[in-house]
């Protein structure tokens, strides 16, 4: 073997060997991350302590309260000391659950009685103004809001439920933020929690509940975007993404994968203050990371499947409702 030969066969072997060197480095790095991201994640669903929610203030107001995910926040933050006030349209509802509230802890409740669909959404907004013009709000639930009846092309959409969806998911939303952001910031001090949906934080797509899922990107990228502007200012901005809780507008029962309302309200609870976009409840972290595998096309075939028999249940109940 001469000379030439040689030399190329030793520069062919080295450059091999550096590139089998940089792919075990690539390789490297990527298990390093991994491993990084789920000590993280154990750390942040199993081991990290809660804050105290008293540093963000003694007032915490929940659109939202009478029901499902909404009352049950109102009664883990009386539980851990805070002052609520109830927002809701029913008045027998907000009786209920203030009865409950000081029924099991010191806290002190207001409710205030707003339809947030009346057509003067302005005068509910001073309404409540006005019931909370005497204290300090230093923790904001949003959570009141609104999904299909059951799933539906968006031309079946019609004029009254297009409304709902956006003014009670966006509009309210953001004025309610609106409302008491100027306070917050002038004490350097609040959090703002707005309830999101697994429709958009998790899922690639929720075909037939378009509007609901347009209205929920939204709020999220609202949050994302407030966590970023505000974070220097004391305040705490988050979109919490619940796939199914056992609530009336889920129509599930508690099981592994859906909680209960009063169970997950104790794990959204404890993760104010921390991401700008978290999934409270374990069990739905690790669904969202096996959804993130599935093809997107794949994904959109089984929930189009999934939201079609959805719409063919949902008719067939609407239409025997009909003849009655």
């Amino acid at each position: 073997m001469n000379a030439g030969k040689m030399k190329g066969m030793l520069e062919g072997s080295a450059a091999q060997d550096r590139m089998l060197l940089v792919l075990a480095a690539i390789g490297f790095l990527f298990i390093l991350r991994f491993v990084y991201l789920l000590v993280l994640w154990f750390y942040s669903y199993f081991l990290r302590p809660a804050k105290n929610l008293q540093r963000y203030g003694e007032w915490g107001l929940v659109t939202g309260a009478t029901d499902g995910i909404g009352r049950a926040m109102a009664i883990q933050l009386a539980r851990k000391g805070i002052n609520v006030v109830l927002v809701g349209r029913s008045a027998s509802k907000l009786e209920d659950v203030t009865k409950e509230i000081t029924s099991k802890s010191r806290a002190e409740v207001r409710s205030v009685i707003v339809d947030f669909m009346d057509d003067d959404l302005n005068a509910g907004l001073a309404k409540i103004a006005q019931s909370t013009s005497d204290i300090q709000i230093g923790i904001l639930v949003n959570n009141v809001g609104i999904s299909y009846p059951y799933a539906r092309f968006m031309h079946e959409v019609d004029a009254g439920l297009e409304k709902s969806l956006l003014r009670l998911n966006c509009e309210v939303t953001t004025k309610m933020i609106h409302l008491y952001l100027p306070s917050m910031l002038k004490s350097k001090r609040g959090a703002i929690i707005n309830v999101g949906s697994g429709a958009v934080g998790i899922l690639p797509s929720y075909p037939l509940y378009a509007v609901y899922a347009g209205a929920k990107g939204y709020v999220e990228q609202l949050s994302r975007s407030l966590y970023v502007e505000y974070k220097h200012s004391g305040i705490d901005v988050q979109c919490q993404i619940p796939l199914y809780v056992a609530t009336k507008m889920s129509k599930t029962r508690p099981s592994f994968t859906s909680p209960a309302a009063d169970y997950y309200a104790k794990l959204a609870i404890a993760c104010i203050g921390y991401e700008p976009v978290i999934t409270p409840y374990w069990v739905q972290s690790v669904m969202w990371f096996i959804i993130t595998l599935i093809p997107e096309p794949i994904m959109d075939s089984i929930l189009l499947s999934n939201n079609l028999n959805i719409r063919r249940r949902g008719q067939a109940k609407e239409n025997a409702a009909k003849k009655e």
